[in-house]
C-alpha cells in the first residue's frame, strides 16, 4: 500500500513533543525555516513570556496580492500522554494496519504536516488569491495563543475571506460548535481546630453553595433550555470538574479552589453566564466576610473561547463543498478556534481528517486513508485557486 505523500513532514511534527505545558518553539522554527526556504517569510508572534509562538505566513497571489483569500489553520500543541497505557513510541510516528500512531496524529499535526508538504505547490501556483497559514499555541487549554493569532492578522492587514481550521472531522463540514469558558474560584477561610468551628471560616462549606448553583444552572438548561437540536446535547452544559481544599479531618479548612467549566449555545450569552457566577458568589463573599472580614473570593477566567455558528448559505461552506466536502454541514460540542476567527469576520468552518474519537487518547491515530482526504482537499483548492 503506497503510503501518504505528506507522512515524512506528519511525523517529524509528532516526533516534537509540544505538550501544552512545555514550549513549541522548536517546532515553529522547523516550520518557519522550511516556508523561508521556499521564499516564504513567517510572521513569529511570540506568548508575553517568550516560550511559545504563533505563526503567520501568506503565500501571495500571482498578482501580489496578500489581503483577503484563504485562511488553513492549526494547533500545534498536543495533550499530555502521563499515566496513559501505549503500544508504541508517543512522540514517534509508526505506522501499522493502515493507521498512523503517535500523540498529535489525529489532533492535529496530520493537518498541518499536510499543509505544510503543500507549500512548494502553494508557492509555484499562480494563486488568483493569496492563502495565509496560522499555526497557534496552548489550543488545548483553552485557545490561548489564538487571540495573539487574530490580532496579528488584523495587524498585517490581511483580512481572510474564509477559514479552514484543520481539526478532525473526518473531512465532514462543521459549522458550529458551542462557546467554551473555564472558570477557577478561590475561597480564602480561617483554619482552626474542628472542635472551635465558630473560630474558623469553612472554605469547603462556602465553595459547595456554588458548586449547588453550578449544578442547579446546568438543572435548568437541560429542563427549559434554549434548545438547539443540531447539537448531540442541544442544550448549554455546565459542571465543576476541580475542587481542591482542605488539609485534615480535624481542621477547619482555610482554603478551596475549583474549576468549572460551562458551554453555551448560540441561545445563551457566556458573559451573562459569568456574570451570574460572579454574582452568586458575591453573596458567598459576604457571608464569608460576615464570619470573619479577613477572608475572600476571587474568579479568574482562564480560558474563554467564543461558539460558531456559520450559516448554512456562507461562502465558506460553498467552498468546501466545491472542494470535495459535500456532507452536510454538522454542529458538534467540542470547541475551537474557530470562532475567535469567526469574531474578527473571517467565514469560518472546522474541516480536517481523523476521527476526534481518537483525540487525547492512548495510542491515538489516524486512518492513512483520512490523510489522503486531506491531502485531496489541499490539491483542489490549489487546482481552483489556479483556475
Amino acid at each position: 500500500m503506497e503510503l501518504p505523500a505528506s507522512l515524512p513532514w506528519i511525523n517529524r511534527l509528532i516526533g516534537l513533543d509540544t505538550t501544552s505545558r512545555d514550549s513549541n518553539l522548536e517546532l515553529i522554527e522547523v516550520i518557519a525555516a522550511d516556508l523561508r526556504s521556499h521564499g516564504v517569510e513567517p510572521h513569529i508572534l511570540p506568548s508575553e513570556d517568550g516560550r511559545k509562538a504563533n505563526l503567520l505566513a501568506t503565500i501571495p497571489a500571482a498578482d501580489g496580492t496578500r489581503a483577503g483569500g484563504v485562511m488553513l489553520s492549526g494547533h500545534t500543541d498536543v495533550v499530555p500522554v502521563d499515566g496513559q497505557d501505549w503500544s508504541s513510541e508517543p512522540f514517534t510516528g509508526d505506522v501499522r494496519d493502515g493507521r498512523l500512531y503517535g500523540r498529535g496524529s489525529a489532533d492535529m499535526k496530520a493537518f498541518c504536516g499536510i499543509v505544510m508538504h503543500y507549500v512548494p505547490q502553494l508557492v509555484a501556483a499562480r494563486l488568483s488569491q493569496p492563502v495565509h497559514l496560522a499555526f497557534s499555541y496552548d489550543e488545548e487549554i483553552g485557545c490561548v495563543g489564538a487571540p495573539g493569532l487574530v490580532k496579528g492578522i488584523a495587524d498585517q492587514g490581511l483580512h481572510p475571506r474564509v477559514a479552514f481550521v484543520g481539526e478532525p472531522t473526518s473531512m465532514r463540514p462543521i459549522r458550529a460548535h458551542k462557546s467554551m469558558n473555564i472558570i477557577e474560584l478561590e475561597f480564602r477561610g480561617i483554619a482552626a481546630h474542628s472542635s472551635l468551628t465558630t473560630h474558623g471560616v469553612n472554605t469547603i462549606e462556602h465553595a459547595a453553595r456554588i458548586i449547588a448553583y453550578m449544578r442547579g444552572l446546568a438543572d435548568h438548561w437541560r429542563a427549559n433550555g434554549p434548545f438547539d437540536e443540531g447539537y448531540p446535547i442541544p442544550h448549554s452544559t455546565a459542571s465543576v470538574n476541580v475542587v481542591s481544599g482542605g488539609t485534615a479531618a480535624n481542621i477547619v479548612p482555610a482554603h478551596t479552589r475549583i474549576q468549572l467549566e460551562f458551554r453555551t449555545v448560540a441561545g445563551d450569552d457566556p458573559d451573562q453566564v459569568i456574570a451570574g457566577i460572579a454574582s452568586e458568589l458575591a453573596v458567598i463573599d459576604a457571608a464569608m466576610k460576615a464570619e470573619n472580614p479577613a477572608t475572600g473570593t476571587s474568579l479568574r477566567v482562564i480560558a474563554k473561547a467564543p461558539g460558531l455558528d456559520t450559516p448554512e448559505d456562507a461562502q465558506v461552506l460553498q467552498l468546501a463543498r466545491r472542494l470535495g466536502a459535500d456532507a452536510p454541514a454538522q454542529k458538534v460540542t467540542f470547541g475551537t478556534e474557530a470562532g475567535l476567527f469567526a469574531e474578527a469576520g473571517i467565514e469560518t468552518i472546522v474541516l480536517g481528517p481523523g476521527d476526534i474519537a481518537q483525540a487525547h487518547t492512548p495510542d491515538e491515530f489516524i486512518e492513512l486513508e483520512q490523510i489522503r482526504a486531506g491531502e485531496e482537499f489541499i490539491e483542489r483548492l490549489i487546482a481552483h485557486l489556479s483556475a
